[in-house]
């Protein structure tokens, strides 16, 4: 089934909490086929996550990715830069679990409100969606290098879900070995490793994109 031109553009979420943030959108021009909830790397919300839910979105899936560092910094896109990687961590590493997990749920309530969403996600996002996948309900989870989910306080927890990973087998962030061990924790886990791809390989905007390993 093929799909027109989706529509993207950045909106504005209301929690439960009162807490608001922006979020990019992804709609699809034909039937919704589901929703999925996109969580942005250490860089915050770019552009890049808003070419994510475009993708979604031009194959039937209503996108939503949450600006999670609103509740500390707004308007945070962080450059591609050792001082972009150190103060998105720092913003990360300020928010608790349970501020992220209600504005993923938040989320979650926009891109179908009917429940078929899955939770995606992408380096340190990949991380939240993992933690995300093992503590609430959702349909799927699609993790793209996710940074710290080999870590002993990530590993074995158990996605209540179906899961595809997906890492290159040159990330200077997750080693091979780091993989291994998570693809040996979890055999029910779609582990897709690809040749010749680093970090970050699906963001055109760094230079570690991989035009192959991407599609």
């Amino acid at each position: 089934m093929s799909f027109a031109k989706s529509r993207l553009r950045k909106i504005d979420l209301a929690g439960a909490d009162g807490h608001r943030m922006t979020a990019w959108r992804g709609e699809p021009t034909g039937a919704v086929k589901g929703g999925i909830v996109v969580l942005h790397a250490v860089y915050g919300l770019t552009d890049h996550i808003g070419g994510i839910c475009q993708r979604w979105a031009d194959v039937g899936y209503r996108a939503i990715a949450p600006a999670l560092f609103e509740r500390r910094q707004v308007n945070a896109a962080l450059p591609y830069s050792r001082d972009g990687v150190a103060t998105g961590a720092r913003i990360f590493g300020s928010l608790s679990s349970e501020e992220i997990f209600r504005d993923i749920l938040t989320s979650a309530e926009v891109a179908g409100p009917d429940g078929r969403v899955a939770i995606s996600g992408f380096c340190t996002g990949g991380t939240w969606a993992w933690k995300a996948a093992a503590a609430m309900t959702f349909a799927a989870q699609v993790n793209f290098y996710g940074s710290h989910v080999f870590q002993p306080e990530n590993i074995d927890l158990s996605p209540l879900c179906p899961t595809i990973m997906h890492y290159g087998d040159s990330d200077h962030v997750v080693s091979l070995v780091e993989i291994e061990r998570i693809r040996v924790r979890h055999p029910l886990v779609d582990m897709r490793v690809y040749s010749g791809a680093g970090h970050a390989f699906m963001n055109p905007e760094q230079e570690g994109f991989s035009e192959v390993a991407s599609e």
